[in-house]
């Protein structure tokens, strides 16, 4: 087993890494580290644990320690579920004493030679990270993960891209409220209404879709347009997502490329890697996000409702995929797993 510090561990994302490394098979936590109201108490004391399944045993005696690799000590890697208002000279500090910080953190996601991974998307931009190390001389690493709906919008996406070629791409997303976090959006705001606006999101999934659908050096060459917007639900994004390509394929083209899709995190059985990446839906009215955010225990993305779009000339579909697992901890998780296969750790 190799062993692992949670940075953030006590907000919502850091939980879900928390529990997903617990019974993981090659990775354990054996550090977690918060803000300084936390150190010192046991992590069960501090975290208002949100998830359903009760804290891992195997942490909840665990001391939290200070954010810094003198605190942490030895361990093989880093997992970083820090704001984002904190997270870069944090993350910097760990990488230059050495250690692979996995981030789910967007201080980093546009660094020119920090990987944006989603591992079945783009597994070869992990060779940024010789880069990285020449360019920054440091021995540690940082490797991110896209944003969360980001995340969800590539993996659909890619077999499209392969396939067909993208000339645009337009995406309306209904985003639940787990990705803001604890407390989160006030109930007094989101009940009973939709807020059409989340801050910085819409530039995320504009800049970040490209840079990992690109190549090492260049961004991919197509027009995309985000809108996104939160939604009353607990856990799950849904995208309307309207795609131009440059070969004009029909629904039932599309539905088979994304249906056969795999990628190399499949072909290496890597642990948290779903057997099928995509999951098409033929009901008419699927996917849903309590039926379906789960799917893959909660790493693939489910797709429905793929049509003809007469305004593009092309195919609109609507994907789901789990914010904090697949859009979050899940896809750093798997983008360790991905590291070690390919000799990083």
């Amino acid at each position: 087993m190799m062993s692992a510090a949670v940075l953030g561990a006590t907000g919502m994302v850091g939980q879900v890494f928390i529990n997903l490394l617990s019974k993981h098979p090659w990775f354990e936590v054996k550090v977690v580290a918060a803000s300084e109201r936390s150190q010192g108490r046991k992590y069960s004391e501090v975290t208002n644990w949100k998830l359903q399944s009760p804290i891992p045993e195997k942490v909840a005696d665990l001391e939290i320690v200070d954010i810094t690799p003198e605190a942490v000590g030895d361990v093989d890697l880093v997992f970083s579920a820090l704001p984002a208002d904190i997270a870069g000279k944090i993350e910097e500090e760990f990488a230059k004493s050495g250690y692979i910080v996995l981030s789910n953190a967007s201080s980093h996601r546009m660094d020119p030679d920090v990987p944006l991974l989603n591992p079945e998307v783009n597994g070869e931009h992990i060779s940024l990270i010789d880069e990285q190390r020449r360019r920054r001389k440091w021995d540690g690493a940082i490797i991110t993960n896209p944003n969360c709906s980001t995340a969800i919008l590539t993996l659909a996406l890619k077999p499209i891209y392969d396939e067909f070629g993208i000339n645009r791409v337009i995406v309306s997303t209904m985003q639940a409220l787990s990705g803001a976090g604890y407390p989160g959006v006030a109930s007094l705001d989101i009940v009973d209404n939709v807020i059409p606006f989340i801050r910085n999101e819409e530039e995320k999934v504009q800049t970040e879709t490209l840079k990992i659908l690109g190549t090492l050096t260049n961004p991919a060459n197509f027009k995309i347009s985000a809108s996104c917007h939160r939604v009353a639900t607990l856990d799950g994004h849904m995208e309307a997502v309207f795609v131009e390509p440059i070969r004009k394929p029909n629904p039932e083209d599309v539905a088979k490329v994304m249906e056969n899709f795999v990628g190399e995190p499949q072909k290496l059985k890597l642990p948290t890697a779903p057997t099928r990446p995509i999951v098409v839906r033929y009901e008419e009215d699927r996917p849903q996000v309590r039926l379906d955010r789960m799917e893959g225990n909660g790493m693939s993305v489910v797709v429905g409702r793929i049509r003809k779009d007469p305004a593009l000339d092309g195919v609109k579909f609507i994907v789901l995929g789990h914010n904090t697992i697949r859009g979050a901890a899940g896809c750093s998780i798997l983008n360790a797993e991905y590291l070690k296969a390919k000799g990083y750790l």
